[in-house]
């Protein structure tokens, strides 16, 4: 056995799940992902997609990229650099500029490959890279490939990002980028704080609003325009994947660092560029997402229910302030048994588990859907009473 085979042995934690029948991953659905599917065998609810409008299956949607393969083709066949830009990313990246207030956007293949190219890119060996400690982990990756120094505060705390920005040296970059709505906690940023420091300290701002797009601000627009403070953050990241419906992302700023990402992010150049019915479909729930604010009304209506009733039944959600719901159990074992056994009962979430978060945090995720109902709801959380009963983790 070579070395890296007899490293590779001993990662044997999947084993000893699927030993125990609590296996919860790659988990095949059949058909499309809406707030009930089937999922190997099984009719669930689904509690565990970051679809937050409820668009994956809207048909406009689909049509909208139906029509775009007809009209452009399957695929590109390069990248955007070269060959692969059509007048369909052009427009969608107009459209995202306008929507979000900032000069330009730029639209990457996936949402990953949004942070992991444009943190390198800005960012010498000469500069810092300032970073909450509950960052994504394309956040995380993006600046391990940057050659910046890398400094990161506690969650949330103002404090410690002090700290950290007292440390930099003053005519260095200093970016800090933090997740806008952590993805796991579902609890925000302290951006008008992060802000006050930016100012104190000449540092640059990079708001992550994967999760932020689609739920906050005025018709969707995140959480730098929740806080009334897109003119102050410098760029803004967000993905297709989510509320959106689709796949991709982009990062939206000032015409000066556009331009420059434009010719220098390495997983732009050098990756192909989205498909056109990609495009197109996020291109539509982006337009949808804007003419029909009942949508967002509808997530936060439904939202605000679960909240009240899941704290009503005594699960421990911690500091949520969005449609992500933490439901913590704190211990490793529990958490994959307390997935396979929601699956069982009717109800699909996500167990959290380290490295995605701390072995005292563990925990399973719910997420919401501007189409989920009050009565889904009150299934999912008698359902989910019931597990947590049985394993203890509530009274």
């Amino acid at each position: 056995m070579d070395i890296l085979h007899e490293r590779l042995s001993k990662f044997t934690l999947p084993d000893e799940v699927r030993k125990q029948g609590l296996y919860p991953y790659f988990r095949e659905i059949e058909g499309k992902q809406g707030t009930e599917v089937e999922m190997d065998g099984h009719h669930v609810i689904m509690l565990g997609s970051n679809a937050y409008t409820g668009l994956t299956g809207d048909e406009r949607v689909i049509e909208a990229g139906v029509e775009a393969m007809r009209r452009y083709g399957s695929g590109c066949a390069g990248s955007r650099f070269l060959n692969g830009t059509l007048d369909l990313h052009v427009e969608l990246e107009k459209e995202l500029a306008k929507f979000l207030g900032k000069d330009e956007t730029l639209c990457f293949s996936t949402g990953f490959t949004v942070n992991s190219g444009v943190i390198p890119a800005l960012l010498g060996p000469h500069d810092y890279v300032i970073c909450d400690d509950r960052d994504h982990a394309s956040i995380v990756d993006g600046r391990r490939l940057s050659m910046a120094k890398q400094l990161r505060y506690k969650h949330n705390d103002m404090a410690d990002l002090e700290r950290k920005l007292q440390k930099c040296e003053a005519n260095s970059v200093k970016l800090i980028i933090v997740d806008g709505v952590f993805s796991m906690e579902g609890d925000l940023c302290d951006l008008p704080k992060i802000i006050e420091l930016k100012k104190k300290y000449g540092a640059t701002v990079m708001v992550d609003e994967a999760h932020g797009i689609g739920v906050f601000g005025r018709q969707g627009r995140g959480v730098c325009d929740h806080f009334g403070l897109t003119d102050e953050v410098d760029l803004i990241m967000g993905t297709f994947s989510k509320s959106l419906a689709s796949i991709g992302g982009f990062i939206a700023a000032d015409s000066t660092i556009i331009d420059y990402l434009r010719h220098t992010a390495r997983t732009y150049i050098f990756s192909a560029s989205n498909t056109p019915a990609a495009t197109a479909s996020a291109l539509e729930a982006l337009r949808i997402l804007q003419r029909e604010p009942e949508r967002l009304e509808a997530l936060w209506e439904v939202t605000n229910y679960a909240l009240k009733r899941f704290r009503e039944e005594g699960f421990e959600i911690g500091d949520t302030e969005s449609p992500i719901i933490p439901l913590y159990v704190r211990d490793l074992e529990k958490t994959f048994a307390a997935t396979a056994m929601a699956f069982e009962a009717g109800v699909f979430i996500n167990p959290v588990v380290p490295p995605a978060c701390h072995p005292t945090d563990t925990l399973v995720r719910i997420a919401l859907m501007a189409n989920h109902t009050h009565e889904q709801v009150d299934r999912a959380v008698a359902a989910l009473v019931g597990v947590f009963r049985q394993l203890e983790i509530i009274k």
